[in-house]
């Protein structure tokens, strides 16, 4: 029986892992054409796609450690080789204890039998007698909130239902250490909470999880320390609030370097007194900041610059300009370069938007530049709404 590794000890180490995949890029359909690609030079059809490059970390027993990264990142790829289901190409893989993978929940199921044969069959693959799975059958059904479906073929079961009853099995598996692969994206919001709640007696308990996710409210509540890991390679490394945030940036931060020339962006107009050169965005602890910087090619006299903020079908959200703000009018040089920057709370919803900048006279003609979707930026949001904003709010409900 594995030695329980002691909280000093590496649950799991990892040390310099490379993953490389092979892709061939000529499709071969005919038993003479595959003679003829083996004699000539098979490298030329061979694209190498570098999934995991240097990766390096450590995992103490009793740790939740989180791994994050945007999709095509290399984390998956991680967690199977943690798994044993791959083989890295170089470095090597340490783990002190039982580990058990929540990867691809159910895939040993089969369809043709009873959801009452499955939890059987399956029990007996991580290692249970029948009489062990007969004390465990109605904790694990109840657990899955399956009472009423155990003896129905599991062909007949939503990819929820399959979800939650392999995650049910899953949970009566011995283990020091676990791997969880997004396993809750499947399953209503009460079973997840009960899902999250199993997370949390696991952690009570002194536990090895290391949990792959893209729910940055999971990894701040749960994960002592996490790790980012982007285009194959370990970005940072740190607290969970650090890698939570570091991710979040990878999507919210968007910038735009367009130089003047002839062919305008589409809508795109003024006189050429004033032009954007770059447009910036970037959410920070105080807001959002959106940053501009413009060249003065004539002498203008008090401009007003402003932004507005547009959703993806064109409707208009907010803005604000230095004439409404009552900002103090200035005098520009041609030759001078302005740098402008408006700091406003993060009160949108999840989606995409864009932003437009504008500069133009106090009357409003003429227009120097009005520069429309000057960038494109995503916000991501946990909570859903149909509303291009979602400021924070209290509710208060009194039923007398």
């Amino acid at each position: 029986m594995a030695r329980k590794p002691t909280a000093m000890q590496a649950g799991v180490k990892v040390e310099h892992v490379f993953k490389d995949f092979r892709l061939p890029q000529q499709k071969i359909t005919t038993m003479k054409r595959a003679a003829l690609e083996f004699l000539r030079t098979r490298s030329q059809h061979i694209e190498m796609q570098h999934a995991l490059q240097d990766i390096t970390f450590e995992v103490k027993a009793g740790e939740f450690f989180g791994i994050v990264g945007r999709n095509g990142s290399g984390k998956s790829t991680l967690l199977k080789i943690l798994a044993g289901i791959y083989q890295p190409n170089h470095g090597r893989v340490a783990v002190q204890g039982r580990l058990v993978p929540f990867i691809e929940l159910g895939v040993g199921f089969n369809g043709e039998l009873t959801g009452r044969e499955n939890v059987y069959l399956n029990a007996a693959l991580l290692g249970f007698s029948v009489s062990e799975v007969d004390k465990m059958y109605d904790g694990i059904v109840e657990f899955a909130e399956l009472e009423a479906f155990m003896d129905q073929k599991l062909k007949n079961y939503s990819s929820g239902m399959q979800v939650r009853l392999a995650f049910s099995l899953a949970t009566r598996a011995q283990a020091d250490v676990l791997l969880v692969d997004e396993v809750l994206a499947v399953g209503d919001a009460d079973f997840q909470r009960k899902c999250y709640e199993y997370f949390k007696s696991l952690k009570k308990a002194g536990t090895t999880v290391i949990f792959v996710t893209h729910d940055m409210n999971a990894v701040r509540e749960y994960c002592d320390r996490a790790i980012l890991i982007d285009d194959s390679r370990i970005a940072a490394e740190g607290t969970a609030e650090d890698i939570a945030t570091a991710y979040t940036q990878l999507f919210t931060t968007s910038s735009v370097d367009k130089e003047q020339n002839s062919e305008h962006p589409s809508g795109r107009w003024g006189d050429g007194s004033i032009t954007y050169k770059r447009v910036d965005l970037t959410f920070k602890d105080d807001g959002i900041h959106l940053s501009a910087q413009a060249e003065v090619n004539q002498d203008v006299d008090g401009p007003i610059v402003g932004f507005s903020i547009h959703a993806s079908d064109g409707a208009a959200v907010f803005g604000s300009n230095t004439q409404l703000r009552k900002h103090k009018s200035v005098t520009l040089k041609a030759g001078q370069r302005v740098l402008l920057e408006w700091i406003f709370p993060n009160i949108l919803a999840d989606g995409a938007f864009t932003a437009t900048v504008t500069a133009h006279d106090v009357s409003g003609s003429p227009v120097y530049d009005w520069y429309p979707d000057a960038l494109e930026f995503r916000v991501y949001r946990d909570e859903k709404t149909p509303y291009n904003v979602n400021p924070a709010m209290q509710v208060n409900v009194e039923v007398q």
